[in-house]
């Protein structure tokens, strides 16, 4: 694993959903609910193992996780999570092409892992002042791959065999599993964990590391969250409340400082419908958060879990955007895949 010039892991990352359960879908006696069933975690929710798969790119060996599917049935056999909305990258940038060659899937374009993760926090944490992305994929590249029978996949690399993606705390070839490192981060008030893969936007890609991906902000659905939608939801606040313990803590500034992880709010989870259709994708469009001034004076700027009502905060202006104009979607995708989520623990 390569070097990083930053604080710990656990402190940088960040951001970074069918009317029912989809098949096999489990939930503990604990209240813990696994979405993606091919994910195995580690007790304290901090790490998850996944199957990798060896493919091809320019007659490079690429090591790969597949985490969704946009077929059903597929993504039942897979034991993925089902996200239809992924299609709706076909044809766009967003999504490169792959085949299968003798059981091998080959794709258009892969990951340069060999640069260095550099991550300066600032005075007050975010925004930093430097920051590198410690890997960057080719100009082709995208983890959305679309296959010839028109499933699209979400399919990140991880590894060229020798280098590793950020995320990656270890990696076992023979037995085809990595295990990586999870992010803490809220739904309805509920605790849900996911992971961080990769990002369109460099400084994202270096807060959260993850593989810088430009080509992930063509998927269609800035701001939206329908049929017509590669994309959903993920607020992340960059002026919450900050200090180890306190149970008010939240945001990139936090993070940044070393406190914990920024704790987003993300906005659907795999088992997710509005009006018939399948609203989950981990294509997060992120939508950065900032408390109004006078709210952070009277000690208002509390802990969030809940995408809705960020927005009717916002829609009363006590929450915009960093720059102060209206909040809304910033204009870049992080690929977070939701691997679980805790229905006892409120935020």
């Amino acid at each position: 694993m390569k070097t990083a010039h930053c604080t710990t892991l656990a402190a940088l990352m960040i951001a970074g959903s069918l009317a029912a359960a989809q098949p096999g879908t489990a939930v503990a006696a604990e209240g813990h609910q696994l979405f993606l069933r091919s994910a195995v975690e580690n007790a304290d929710f901090t790490e998850t193992t996944l199957p990798i798969f060896e493919g091809r790119s320019q007659g490079k060996t690429v090591w790969y996780v597949v985490t969704e599917s946009s077929n059903h049935v597929d993504a039942n056999h897979r034991r993925v999570n089902f996200a239809p909305k992924l299609a709706n990258a076909k044809g766009t940038a967003a999504a490169q092409q792959g085949r299968y060659v003798n059981g091998v899937l080959e794709f258009a374009a892969t990951v340069d892992f060999t640069p260095d993760r550099v991550v300066v926090p600032g005075p007050g944490g975010f925004p930093p002042s430097a920051f590198t992305p410690g890997s960057v994929g080719e100009a082709g590249y995208s983890p959305l791959v679309a296959l010839p029978d028109g499933t699209v996949l979400n399919a990140s690399h991880i590894s060229d065999g020798t280098l590793l993606h950020d995320k990656v705390l270890a990696i076992d070839y023979v037995a085809r599993t990595a295990t990586l490192a999870e992010t803490e981060g809220f739904y309805e008030g509920d605790v849900v964990y996911y992971l961080s893969f990769e990002s369109s936007h460099p400084m994202a890609a270096a807060l959260e590391a993850a593989t810088f991906a430009p080509n992930l902000n063509a998927a269609p659905g800035l701001g939206a969250n329908d049929g017509t939608s590669a994309r959903a939801g993920i607020v992340a606040f960059v002026n919450g409340q900050t200090g180890v313990s306190n149970p008010n803590r939240q945001g990139l500034n936090s993070a940044l400082l070393g406190e914990g992880g920024p704790r987003n709010i993300v906005q659907e989870i795999p088992q997710n419908v509005n009006k018939g259709v399948a609203v989950y994708s981990p294509m997060w469009d992120m939508h950065l958060a900032a408390w109004r001034s006078d709210q952070i004076a009277l000690g208002l700027n509390v802990l969030q879990g809940d995408f809705e009502t960020i927005s009717h905060l916002a829609e009363q202006g006590l929450i915009t955007a960093p720059d102060g104009s209206p909040w809304g979607p910033t204009g870049f995708i992080v690929n977070c895949p939701v691997i679980s989520l805790n229905h006892n623990h409120k935020g």
